[in-house]
């Protein structure tokens, strides 16, 4: 650790979630998901996205993961995202 940070607090998370470890599937999997294809306009939001197709708002990173997009904000008005749309399979493949 460099000096800069040695005399900063150090906080644990000690809360009830569990942050998964993804497994990126293999290309012969990803080609096995069959998606939906959707054109991103103003107003999109991954979580709107995820209650739209799976009716939990919570699967937000799933559509993220998908498309390699990490934020909103990576996404520019007309581009083209996919959506996964067997949530339990994808699950399945990423191993959560």
């Amino acid at each position: 650790m460099s000096i800069r940070y040695s005399n900063t607090r150090k906080i644990r998370n000690n809360s009830d979630y569990e942050t998964p470890i993804l497994h990126n599937p293999t290309v012969s999997q990803r080609a096995s998901i069959k998606t939906t294809a959707h054109v991103w306009k103003y107003g999109d939001r991954f979580y709107k996205l995820a209650d739209k197709y799976y009716n939990d708002v919570r699967f937000w990173w799933v559509i993220a993961w998908y498309n390699i997009a990490p934020t909103e904000a990576t996404l520019k008005n007309g581009s083209v995202i996919y959506i996964p749309l067997n949530l339990t399979e994808v699950l399945a493949i990423l191993e959560v």
